[in-house]
């Protein structure tokens, strides 16, 4: 896919995500759309992940862990 198509369309799923966590306050919602911008890798997808650099590994690390949380508030949330 298109690179600079890959960064439109995973910056406007993390604009989403952050809208519906931040906003509406529906995590789980929040992290499906979060979860769904990691699909479009927005640096180049044709480079192996060990000769990325740094700090490319640590956005998407970061990103995940993101997911990971909005997942964890959207079941505590569930439960109240």
């Amino acid at each position: 896919m298109n690179t600079p198509f890959n960064k439109f369309l995973y910056s406007g799923f993390l604009t989403l995500g952050l809208y519906q966590a931040l906003f509406i306050q529906d995590y789980l919602q929040a992290a499906a759309s979060l979860g769904i911008g990691l699909a479009f890798d927005p640096f180049d997808s044709e480079q192996k992940w060990n000769s990325r650099p740094t700090w490319q590994k640590a956005v998407l690390v970061i990103h995940l862990a993101l997911v990971a949380t909005m997942f964890g508030f959207g079941f505590v949330m569930i439960g109240k």
